[in-house]
């Protein structure tokens, strides 16, 4: 046997070792550090896309951590390339297609939105690294939070309207507090969000270089009893500074703008016309992109399982049904099937938390909103005077000055317009 068969043969069975190791491992690692805990996705080969099996891991674990005096800190991160690349759709198509397995899978789904809810509203400081693919229920396990970390490698959506569903784990809320129609735009379009656009747009608080996510979870595992505040503060300390040079930022200056005036409308159909009267390359594509979409997810969704079959399992494009959205009927396919639907079935949350803007918002870049209401609430007569008020209110976090920039230039363009 020559030296390269030897060498084949031994690279073979390494992997084969390695495969059935992971295939003997749990599909969520629990660990722990210290007061930190962890919980690590475990199925890289699939992105770490989330069922039932994990999420009967996952919502347990965050249930007795919440009431454990043991517990300061909890980290949600995922093996690979992923955080967490959505909910595993095809298991979800399969289930669909036996009407034996209807009742268990509302009950898979129940449960997931139960735990979260529960996660956007625990005491205990939770901290999602978005060191990857974070899509779907990605999201979900994510933005709810009140650390959202965001790296070179981040890449964000809520891809539901790409396979015939809607945006759903909690994007009816994150969305809607992003900053104009960013929400609105991202949510139709499914468009991917990479590295510090993450931060840009609101969806992450922080971005942290991957390199230095290891010493960053070490840190906050020492302190005995970290509060939010505490825990911000050290994420800040591995943060990139305020003159690091993004290498993605593209939803600002004259694209912000078109968005911002296309998607302002209530109807899809609205939009469609905006973005065809406006007519620049970004609206056209952007309009070309949503019609590549499933016409009811645009409106709703009722497109799913073709969606998974075509778009997922098979890599062609679905067949939607209808196939265009002027085909829509408003009340047969959407008002009756969905809304007037009679449904009686109910989450059970684990608690009666709520609340209309994220508690911890402070600790991502301020909304426009605040920037203007600042500018005008301390008289700041210039965008240099403000970017300090807000370097100083921040403590210099990165992404201050591009954002109050771009905020107060777009505000003169429209004041200047009318």
């Amino acid at each position: 046997m020559t030296s390269r068969s030897i060498t084949k043969l031994l690279s073979r069975r390494f992997a084969t070792q390695q495969q059935q190791q992971q295939f003997l491992e749990p599909p969520v690692l629990v660990k722990k550090n210290l007061a930190a805990r962890h919980l690590i996705l475990n199925r890289p080969k699939r992105l770490n896309a989330l069922d039932m099996e994990m999420v009967d891991i996952i919502y347990p674990n965050l249930k007795a951590w919440e009431e454990s005096d043991q517990a300061h800190v909890i980290f949600m991160k995922g093996i690979g390339r992923a955080l967490c690349a959505g909910g595993d759709v095809k298991d979800v198509v399969n289930q669909l297609k036996d009407p034996q397995r209807i009742s268990n899978l509302e009950h898979q789904i129940d449960t997931e939105y139960e735990m979260i809810h529960f996660l956007g509203t625990m005491k205990t400081p939770y901290v999602a690294v978005m060191d990857g693919i974070t899509m779907g229920a990605g999201g979900g396990i994510s933005c709810l939070g009140p650390f959202r970390i965001a790296t070179e490698n981040t890449q964000f959506a809520m891809p539901e309207t790409a396979i015939g569903l809607f945006c759903d784990v909690g994007a009816s809320f994150f969305y809607s507090r992003l900053d104009g129609q960013l929400g609105r735009y991202m949510g139709l379009t499914s468009r991917i969000v990479k590295a510090e656009d993450a931060l840009f747009s609101g969806i992450a608080t922080h971005f942290v270089p991957s390199s230095r996510l290891e010493e960053l979870e070490s840190r906050l595992a020492e302190i005995d009893e970290p509060s939010h505040d505490l825990v911000h503060t050290t994420i800040e300390e591995f943060a990139v500074n305020k003159d690091h040079t993004p290498q993605t930022y593209t939803l600002h200056g004259e694209h912000r703008l078109i968005i911002d005036k296309c998607f302002q409308y209530n109807t899809v159909e609205a939009i469609v016309n905006a973005l065809k009267e406006d007519g620049s390359k970004f609206a056209l594509d952007t309009l070309d992109t949503m019609m590549k979409r499933s016409p009811t997810s645009l409106k709703f969704a009722n497109d799913f399982v073709e969606g998974v079959t075509s778009h997922v399992i098979h890599k062609k494009p679905p067949r939607w049904s209808p196939k265009k959205i002027e085909d829509l009927n408003l009340h047969d396919d959407i008002r009756t099937k969905f809304f007037h639907a009679n449904i009686r079935r109910r989450l059970n949350f684990r608690n009666n938390e709520d609340y209309y803007l994220h508690p911890y918002r402070r600790y991502a870049l301020p909304s426009e909103k605040e920037i203007l209401d600042a500018k005008r609430l301390h008289d700041l007569q210039t965008a240099e005077e403000t970017v300090q008020w807000f370097n100083n209110d921040r403590n210099d976090k990165f992404g201050i000055r591009q954002k109050v920039l771009d905020v107060l230039a777009r505000e003169s363009s429209s004041l200047s317009s009318k």
